[in-house]
């Protein structure tokens, strides 16, 4: 039997979740899992359902379209391994913890390929048997350097982009070639600390905790809609390069966790939120 992840997003109105049913009913599907929410001050209608089965797709999706509101955004997918390409800059933290889960086969996706900016991840990367390119900013132009690395991804079809400490800000031209597919770990607790050093922010602030926040990448830095969040405690005697010690950690786990999220389609996006089943 296949699996199938079914995912709405419409106005709420009554009657939502006996149509669905119905039209799933109607084509032999089973609902292995579901999971609803109402946004009340939205009215919007949010649900995930896992179903199995064997149905003609495309046309049961038309058909449950023709039941739903105008505005529906509805997404059905045979569940599968996403394809992803993780860039990073010079910290092998979070590269290497997702690059450690897809060896052990703990990740939903394959891995394509590596982007960085620099070349001190090559062999990291060599030890995984990853495709690395590395495309230097050296000299460059951000729009020129954007689009040499646009070419690089033009080659694979990507599900996800992950950003493991890239640290580079891109355009707005380069986000819209990934709109909501680009995902990154900023290191900090958004949306305090916003841009760069925010361990030397917090250190420099006396603040009690540290954390990190997954995100999805959009044409405000560092706003966009936040997947995942942690924090843990610090204290006055640490420094902020302690401190930042202690954030990777964090940083690691929190982007693991998102990518997951991302991988499994447990999330929507609407307006600058998520929900997340």
């Amino acid at each position: 039997m296949r699996q199938y992840v079914l995912k709405i997003d419409c106005k709420d109105e009554k009657g939502l979740i006996y149509r669905i049913a119905d039209v799933v009913f109607k084509y032999q599907l089973n609902i292995v899992k579901n999971d609803e929410f109402v946004d009340a001050e939205r009215g919007r209608f949010f649900m995930r359902a896992v179903l199995s089965g064997e149905a003609d797709m495309g046309a049961f999706q038309g058909t449950l379209g023709a039941m739903l509101p105008s505005d529906a955004a509805i997404y059905c997918s045979q569940e599968r391994k996403k394809n992803i390409v993780i860039m990073g800059t010079k910290e092998s933290h979070c590269l290497g913890d997702i690059l450690l889960k897809h060896d052990s086969n703990d990740l939903n996706a394959n891995i394509l390929a590596i982007v960085s900016n620099y070349d001190d991840l090559r062999p990291l990367a060599q030890k995984f048997d990853i495709p690395y390119h590395y495309v230097s900013h050296a000299g460059l132009e951000r729009e020129t350097h954007e689009a040499r690395v646009l070419e690089v991804l033009g080659d694979y079809t990507i599900d996800f982009l992950v950003l493991a400490k890239y640290m580079r800000i891109l355009s707005p031209s380069f986000v819209s070639h990934y709109a909501k597919k680009t995902i990154n770990i900023h290191h900090s607790f958004l949306p305090a600390f916003i841009g760069a050093n925010p361990y030397k922010q917090a250190h420099e602030r006396g603040v009690k905790i540290i954390g990190a926040t997954a995100h999805f990448v959009t044409n405000d830095l560092d706003e966009g809609p936040i997947i995942a969040q942690d924090v843990i405690h610090v204290s006055h005697e640490m420094g902020w390069k302690e401190m930042q010690r202690a954030g990777r950690n964090v940083e690691k786990v929190v982007l693991s966790n998102a990518l997951d999220l991302a991988l499994e389609d447990r999330i929507f996006v609407h307006e600058n939120k998520t929900i997340i089943f």
